[in-house]
């Protein structure tokens, strides 16, 4: 398979569009957690009770057009190799929580991927809208018009007091958690994150890595998201995102600016030097891929690169995973073997983008 059918394959389509803010912000998602009236929840649930639910909402929605999201398609984990269920999580269309609880799991997905279902995970489903940039009302409003219709379906587990009842108490009322992926390299360059992240977490949201709790961030890439929903609207929680992820902007915005004044010869260098280990290279790690990838993307959207496009950076912390390297291959790799077809991608993937 050539590099080019992998890529038309390996990414979603909505990752190779653009956004607003996309300088800043590579996605927005919205989730929304639900759970079935009358079915215990997948924590304590028996295996038979997991597979009541799957079939249930696999009945209900599997082949279906929601939304505008065409052809829902039903897929078991169970039958899933690990290396492509791995390759599910790095492209976000799965948790790492349920590729690790995979009895009865799944994951409903639309044709374009930009809707996904995941099914008992910690609850029975997790609704997930994905959009390129900045676009959380945007969103927010597919997101009410998929619950909608998926609600005309099945019955959730509600309560007139506190709302949507879900598993984990900071999920309870709105069910909802939006995230917005962002990469920040001039403010992780100049260490001004670190004193941002505690204000950050005052007002309510929680700075992660890049697949979420409890992961890394991977090139400068950041996820920011509520953490609570109980006595919020969703007007509330968007607002409050909003506003944050727009301050975040500005200030990433405006220190980018002041290192092409103060360390423009500094930073140009560390950018081409980064650009040269991605077209030369013959090994290399994903962390050190992840750092010259993020350098290369400042490059483009500073301006001292102009024959890239930008969407590549969505592109290559996708294709470089150890999974998806592994798929490529067809076949299991050591460490050696993935750093060596990492490098070799990333090569062929910036010779593909010169042909152009």
């Amino acid at each position: 398979m050539s590099l080019q059918s992998f890529i038309d394959r390996a990414i979603s389509p909505w990752m190779q569009r653009c956004g607003p803010a996309d300088d800043i912000v590579l996605s927005t998602r919205v989730r929304l957690a639900r759970n079935l009236s009358g079915a215990p929840f997948p924590l304590v649930a028996s295996s038979e009770a997991l597979r009541k639910v799957s079939d249930h909402v696999i009945e209900a929605l599997q082949g279906e057009t929601i939304s505008h999201y065409e052809d829902l398609q039903y897929l078991a984990l169970t039958d899933l190799s690990p290396l492509d269920t791995r390759a599910l999580v790095e492209k976000h269309l799965i948790s790492p929580y349920l590729y690790e609880h995979s009895a009865h799991s799944g994951v409903m997905l639309s044709a374009n991927e930009q809707l996904s279902i995941m099914i008992n995970e910690e609850d029975h489903l997790r609704i997930q809208l994905y959009f390129p940039g900045l676009q959380l009302e945007e969103a927010l409003s597919e997101a009410f018009l998929v619950d909608d219709a998926i609600e005309s379906k099945l019955n959730y587990a509600f309560h007139e007091k506190y709302g949507y009842l879900t598993a984990c108490p900071t999920n309870v009322g709105t069910g909802l958690r939006a995230s917005v992926m962002v990469h920040l390299p001039a403010l992780s360059m100049t260490k001004k994150l670190q004193k941002m992240i505690p204000a950050i977490n005052q007002l309510g949201l929680v700075v992660r890595g890049i697949y979420g709790e409890g992961t890394e961030a991977l090139g400068n890439i950041y996820q920011v998201s509520n953490q609570v929903t109980l006595g919020r609207t969703e007007k509330d929680i968007i607002d409050n995102l909003s506003s944050v992820i727009t301050k975040l902007i500005e200030h990433e915005r405006a220190v980018r600016v002041m290192l092409t004044k103060q360390s423009g010869v500094e930073l140009e260098d560390r950018i081409y030097r980064s650009y040269g280990i991605l077209k030369y290279s013959r090994l290399i790690e994903s962390k050190e891929a992840a750092k010259c990838i993020s350098d290369v993307r400042l490059g483009i959207d500073v301006g001292y690169i102009t024959d890239i496009s930008k969407t590549i950076l969505n592109e290559l912390m996708v294709l470089t995973q150890p999974a998806f390297l592994q798929q490529y291959a067809k076949r299991h790799l050591n460490q050696h073997e993935r750093d060596e077809l990492r490098a070799t991608m990333m090569r062929e993937r910036l010779m593909l983008e010169n042909d152009h």
